[in-house]
């Protein structure tokens, strides 16, 4: 009986063997030992089935990209932002029905203001244009933080669309809502989610910039330049001061701890968490496309469609790069961070079809 067991645990445990084989084969050859790297894992039922690093985290030092190395989740930060927002709601400190009036009284046409709700900027669905001039004054933007990136909005005078009926996705959306964050509560926003998230799910190596670089203990991103990879971050990048749309610095070891207190609702109760992540009902849609926004996450598959329902938010900005998917019926998870400015979801998602852990 004991001999019986063995054997069919063994044999359980082949697909994940060759899972990892295969994941290896096609990510490892997309990076080279002295180039920019990152960091790659896929967990099934809270279980890391794979995990692989490489290349560097930082080309002056040679720092090696582990796990464990901390770079920037571009836009995942949104998803912190948010639940920032609910959590706030479930105090009953704001609703997400609240018109941005009420926080941002000097907009220059007040009735604008007047009919965008806290949840048409958690949505993309705000209709207000981004009207940055980033591309004519980028020496501002470097170093522009989150009021700066947002006050250019308080200038609307037309709608890009009426909100809650279309989708644009905006970054300094979530700017304001940090913003708002540090209206209810009187403190910054970055302090909010560090007590209140990121220490509650045991993520105590990450950080949120505030105006200042993480001169030291985390990554640096590039970009290819003729052939060569360039600094791509602080100082190069404009926007990465406004911390409210992607100032989150983290690592492929914590974002498995991010989805692990989602997974157990450590810091907030359950039924907050599962409304961010279903997709959110417009009454007034007229996108051309059903809507696929939730509370932050983006929600595809599922139903009747024929694929793995999916849970998700990218991250872009300067050299950085980073995906985080859960697919809950499954119980897989797919984390990955990278550092020279490429992507790597398509060769993933692959590999998990071809395999059928997810669909």
């Amino acid at each position: 009986m004991v001999l019986m067991t063995l054997v069919v645990s063994c044999t359980g445990r082949q697909p994940e063997e060759i899972l990892k084989q295969k994941l290896d084969s096609v990510i490892a050859v997309e990076f080279r030992a002295n180039e920019p790297g990152g960091s790659f894992m896929v967990l099934k039922e809270g279980r890391t089935i794979w995990s692989a690093s490489y290349g560097l985290t930082d080309l002056n030092t040679g720092e090696k990209f582990t796990s464990a190395s901390v770079a920037n989740i571009g836009s995942i930060s949104k998803t912190f932002v948010a639940y920032g927002i609910l959590m706030l709601e479930r105090q009953g400190l704001l609703s997400l029905n609240d018109s941005i009036a009420r926080f941002f009284p000097d907009f220059v046409n007040p009735d604008i203001a007047g009919r965008v709700r806290v949840v048409h900027l958690i949505t993309h669905t705000s209709g207000l244009p981004d009207s940055r001039k980033i591309n004519d004054n980028p020496e501002f933007y470097l170093t522009a933080g989150d009021a700066e990136n947002f006050a250019p909005l308080k200038t609307t005078d037309t709608l890009e669309f009426e909100p809650g009926t279309g989708w644009k996705y905006s970054n300094p959306a979530y700017n304001g809502l940090a913003l708002i964050i540090e209206q209810v509560t009187g403190i910054k926003w970055q302090t909010y989610i560090t007590e209140n998230i990121l220490k509650p799910s045991g993520m105590v190596n990450s950080t949120i910039t505030d105006g200042a670089w993480p001169d030291s203990g985390v990554a640096h991103g590039y970009s290819r330049n003729t052939g060569v990879y360039e600094e791509d971050d602080y100082g190069e990048f404009p926007t990465f001061t406004a911390s409210g749309n992607g100032g989150v610095w983290s690592s492929a070891d914590e974002l498995a701890k991010y989805v692990t207190a989602l997974e157990n609702c450590t810091f907030t109760d359950c039924e907050t968490i599962n409304r961010s992540m279903e997709v959110w009902n417009f009454s007034r849609w007229a996108g051309p496309e059903p809507s696929s926004q939730g509370l932050s996450w983006v929600i595809t598959g599922g139903n009747d469609s024929g694929s793995s329902r999916c849970i998700e938010h990218t991250g872009s900005q300067g050299g950085f790069r980073a995906h985080l998917m859960m697919y809950p019926d499954e119980k897989i998870t797919v984390i990955w961070i990278t550092n020279n400015g490429k992507t790597y979801t398509p060769q993933i998602r692959k590999v998990l079809k071809e395999m059928k852990f997810i669909f």
